[in-house]
């Protein structure tokens, strides 16, 4: 989990605090493997909060910009985070001939949404997050995605991505899987299996169809 150290001038004092709760500090760390932690400066903890699926926290930091946190984890921060999200759209929707519909599992910051609406030919986006608090906090305070939030074309679902793939019988020329890591018990896990690409994710994209997501080497799905 990311903990804020608290230091007057440049000494840590030793005492660590959750997110939650703790508006001011100094240093944000945060546990990337056994014998392995990052931290850097921050400026201030702009906001905290908890919804019914994970915790939340946004970050005003010192080296880059704007940081959202979920469960103790960094997701993006606002210097760097069109690096993630341009790598996981565009290859895509390049490579496809002619993507009209899009669908996005997870998502909610917005980032995916505002880099699959630059493509001209794309005429509908499905974004499905199932927290539809981390989407309203993000709608808020993510001024960079304001734009993508309010374009005709985005259709905000708020469900499982699971679930909302299985119950559409329309097909999509590209689903995109922008979601948190598969830490297991986490709403996410069940996302990355063999058996939900097989059965699920498969059946719901157009002939010659691509299907995309963001891979990591800590939980991975099993099957």
């Amino acid at each position: 989990m990311g903990d804020i150290s608290c230091s007057n001038g440049n000494e840590v004092n030793g005492k660590s605090h959750s997110l939650a709760g703790y508006r001011k500090s100094c240093w944000y760390e945060e546990e990337i493997e056994e014998n392995l932690r990052w931290c850097f400066a921050l400026n201030s903890i702009l906001h905290t909060g908890a919804t019914q699926y994970q915790d939340i926290a946004l970050l005003d930091t010192k080296p880059f910009g704007k940081a959202l946190v979920i469960d103790g984890k960094l997701q993006s921060a606002e210097i760097d985070e069109f690096i993630y999200h341009e790598s996981l759209v565009h290859p895509a929707l390049l490579h496809h001939p002619n993507p009209k519909s899009i669908f996005i599992m997870g998502g909610g910051e917005g980032s995916t949404a505002r880099e699959i609406l630059r493509h001209k030919t794309v005429e509908k986006v499905v974004m499905c997050d199932i927290d539809e608090e981390v989407v309203d906090f993000c709608k808020s305070y993510l001024v960079v995605n304001r734009e993508a939030f309010c374009d005709p074309r985005l259709e905000l679902v708020i469900n499982d991505a699971r679930a909302e793939l299985e119950s559409r019988e329309e097909c999509f020329d590209v689903i995109i899987g922008d979601l948190a890591d598969p830490i297991e018990g986490g709403p996410c896990y069940q996302l990355y299996t063999k058996s939900f690409y097989e059965s699920t994710v498969k059946p719901r994209l157009s002939p010659g169809g691509i299907f995309v997501t963001q891979v990591c080497n800590r939980g991975r799905g099993r099957e």
